[in-house]
């Protein structure tokens, strides 16, 4: 009996040893799955590479995200040089680094019952289970559930890599801010007008600017002729222009915590915030963040009038006084360059 005892005994510290060394690590909830990653100190390799495709913000964020995360030894396992080849090609890097990851939190009970999961480069992986077994692709699962605050982690023993003939494509290069206003068709006046002021390339050019952008709708509600009236006095044109442009990348989320800004024609906008209401002087905003390779636009509702001492508009014979005549004509110009800009909107609300 005692010796029953014994085996049964041993039985259970062997089997216990074997579950401590699988089993996932304590729960670490209270750190993101790059803090977990980083102190880990198995996947050096892995946040070499995160810090170089710039994802570490993005899997330090809310999430929540499952990570099939390979240790050294996996990456170690790639063909000489593939490593270093991948660090140079940072596309590649990306595209390989998001194979591994999967929106949601899916803990390893609910891995076992699926057969594939969708990861977020968009391709799917393969999930198979053959007694204790799982593997994604062709690697094992070697430790599941590694719990982070904003997601989980399952440990593999080899990298995933996409499948060539799946491949993400070559991403389009991005419009810069004339590209997008010429395409949109809602800026006719707009793009008109900066075509006519010459401002084309500069608006092309690296930047960055933020463009406060009417639309043709803006454009339509000035006195008739007071468009044609701009276009024959391109240096009243041009001003106006100039006032719906702030140098920088200004995003929504930056122009709420302001209450000017200085224009590039050397004249402030006002910017005021009632709910969710934001204007630039008595202009609404009504869609924001129309990201460009060189800049950001805001669409407005409304031509932006230079303020008095800004360069005097010359009044178009005829027409009727000379100051209600510049007046017009700031709101002209300002929505011929506006309007073209905003090529591609969304609607977002400002919060």
């Amino acid at each position: 009996m005692n010796r029953l005892f014994a085996v049964v005994g041993l039985f259970v510290l062997l089997f216990a040893s074997v579950v401590t060394a699988f089993a996932a690590p304590a729960n670490q909830a209270g750190q993101d799955i790059v803090d977990i990653a980083v102190e880990d100190g198995r996947f050096t390799t892995l946040v070499a590479a995160l810090q170089a495709a710039g994802l570490v913000d993005t899997l330090k964020g809310d999430g929540p995200f499952t990570v099939f995360a390979p240790t050294d030894d996996a990456f170690n396992a790639l063909p000489e040089g593939t490593i270093e080849a991948l660090l140079n090609d940072i596309p590649a890097l990306t595209d390989i680094l998001l194979y591994h990851v999967v929106s949601g939190k899916v803990m390893a009970a609910d891995v076992v019952t699926l057969d594939a999961a969708d990861t977020v480069l968009g391709k799917p992986v393969s999930i198979s289970v053959e007694g204790d077994v799982v593997k994604i692709n062709d690697a094992q699962v070697i430790i599941t559930d590694i719990e982070a605050s904003n997601g989980v982690i399952h440990v593999i023993d080899a990298v995933l890599l996409p499948p060539a003939e799946e491949a993400a494509a070559p991403k389009e290069a991005a419009k810069d801010i004339v590209d997008i206003a010429v395409e949109d068709g809602r800026f006719t006046t707009l793009v008109a007008a900066v075509t006519a002021a010459d401002l084309v390339d500069t608006l092309k050019s690296d930047g960055p600017f933020t463009v406060f952008a009417p639309t043709d709708d803006a454009f339509n509600a000035l006195p008739e002729g007071t468009i044609e009236a701009l276009l024959n006095d391109i240096p009243a044109l041009t001003d106006i222009l100039l006032y719906h442009v702030v140098s920088g990348k200004v995003m929504a989320a930056d122009v709420v915590g302001l209450d000017s800004a200085d224009t590039v024609l050397g004249k402030s906008v006002d910017i005021s915030v009632e709910g969710n209401v934001v204007k630039i002087n008595d202009a609404e905003v009504i869609i924001t963040d129309i990201e460009a390779s060189n800049g950001v636009i805001h669409v407005i509702n409304a031509v932006l009038l230079p303020p008095e001492d800004a360069p005097a508009v010359l009044p178009a014979a005829g027409g009727p006084d000379s100051s209600a005549s510049y007046l017009w004509l700031v709101a002209l110009g300002a929505t011929l360059l506006v309007g073209g800009l905003a090529l591609r909107l969304r609607p977002v609300k400002v919060r």
